[in-house]
Formats: structure tokens, sequence, C-alpha cells
């Protein structure tokens, strides 16, 4: 029986499952899950309990394998009121990953923010029925997540409002984060969004950015996800981000686009 995503083996090491395979081959992970992987080594770096992490930004290097994978996680800049992280996961074929954060401390009570700039436009919510990502996959990164879509699908090409939830948890044994679940979560804002067929093209993120005004709650996020395309073969995809309760920040994903 699958525990997660990954299995801790000691030192920094994860062992990949089934559940972190993504769509474009049987031998590499989707990207949402060593995403959500790096910001659970972020989030133990050094921790401070007056600060959080604000944004994290995810470079990807090269595929990530289904294999074993090592991370790692160090303080690059501390400060007194902000600071950077830096998170790196390698596996037999080198550095594949890295992402940078952010720690900001936490000022509760200390900002008046005027009602009218408060952010607090919500999408409906996420009673509807599953949808599953048509796949020839009997086990991978769909079977991970629930998804309920508000409009739009995996297979209709265009902008869609999606909410989704963990099966697991990242790393088993202990309980998703709310960063993890945004992280994984956000990747996935290229595939709900596509405007290009799945069967005629790819459209990979190279990288995976995102920012939070607001630490999100409950188990569901939503993205509002848009992708924008050019002849070039360079891509846009931008979702804005939800929980049950209103807006929690937003997510960049830059495209590679090409025939396959």
């Amino acid at each position: 029986m699958v525990e997660g995503f990954y299995l801790p083996e000691g030192d920094g090491r994860f062992l990949a499952t089934e559940l972190t395979r993504g769509p474009w081959s049987m031998d590499a992970q989707h990207g949402g899950p060593p995403a959500a992987l790096l910001g659970h080594v972020l989030e133990g770096c050094a921790p401070r309990e007056e600060f959080r992490i604000g944004r994290v930004a995810v470079e990807i290097l090269g595929p990530v394998p289904l294999a074993q994978v090592r991370v790692a996680a160090r303080v690059v800049r501390p400060g007194r009121s902000v600071e950077m992280l830096e998170a790196t996961l390698e596996s037999e074929r080198g550095l594949v990953m890295r992402a940078v954060a952010w720690r900001f401390r936490v000022a509760e009570g200390q900002v008046e923010v005027p009602p009218a700039f408060a952010p607090n436009e919500r999408r409906p919510g996420p009673e509807r029925e599953s949808s599953e990502f048509p796949t020839a996959h009997a086990v991978g990164f769909h079977k991970g997540l629930e998804y309920r879509f508000v409009s739009g699908s995996f297979t209709e090409p265009g902008p869609a409002v999606c909410w989704m939830r963990l099966r697991y948890p990242i790393v088993a044994g202990t309980t998703p984060s709310p960063w993890e679940r945004v992280l994984v979560a956000a990747d996935h804002g290229n595939g709900i969004s596509s405007v290009l067929g799945w069967d005629s093209y790819v459209f990979i993120n190279t990288d995976l950015t995102v920012q939070l005004h607001r630490m999100p709650e409950g188990e569901w996020v939503c993205l509002d996800a848009v992708t924008h395309a050019q002849p070039e073969g360079v891509g846009l995809a931008e979702s804005a981000l939800f929980d049950e309760k209103g807006p929690i920040g937003r997510s960049t994903q830059t495209l590679h686009l090409a025939r396959r």
C-alpha cells in the first residue's frame, strides 16, 4: 500500500513512489511533488517561530527521475526581518531542482489594511464532482490528488478554475503543511489551462514561483489558471490561488512549447 508521494530513508534521502509519476514520461516525476518536497525541507530549515515563508521560486533543471532523491536546505542570507533560504534536490543524475525562498517576520496586528483594499474575492467552492486526469498510467500524480473543476477541464482548452487536495501526504508519516499543499497544486496551472492539445504538444514548465500573502487554511487549494502561448515556443501559465475563505496568492510558470 502506498503511504505517500515519498518514503523517508534518512540523511535527507527520499524514495519517490509511483504517485509522483508525471504526464510526460513513465520514468519522470510531475513537477508538483518534488516542489512540495523542497517546500518540506525549506520549512524545516532552522525554523523560527515568529517567521513564515512568503515566496518560493523553484527552478527545474532537468527531469526528476522516479527514484531516490536527496534534498538539503540552508539559510543563505539571515536577517532580523527578512531572510533567504535555499534548497536543492539531487538524483543520480546530479542537481535537478533548486528552490529559493524568502522568509518574513510576522507582524501580527501591526499593519492596518484599509478594508477597501483587503483581498476578499472568492471562487465557488469544491462541492462538486471529482474529475480524473486522462492517462494510460495506472498510477501517477493523478491518483495522489483529488480534482474538482468549477470551470474548464483537463481536456477542454483554455482557462480553468479547479480545486485540489492531497489524497496522500507528500512525505509518508507526516501531515502536509499549507506550503506543501499549495506547491503541489500550483504546478498544475499549465496542465489545467492548456491551450494546446496533449497528444500533439508538450508544454513543460521550467520553473514555478509561488507568492502567498496569506497562509491557506484547510485541505483544498483552488487555482484560477490561464495559459498564454506564443508561436515562438515560449509560454506563461499564471494562477490566482484561493482557499475556501478567499485569495491567498499567485503562481507563475514559464513554459517550453513544442510539438511532440
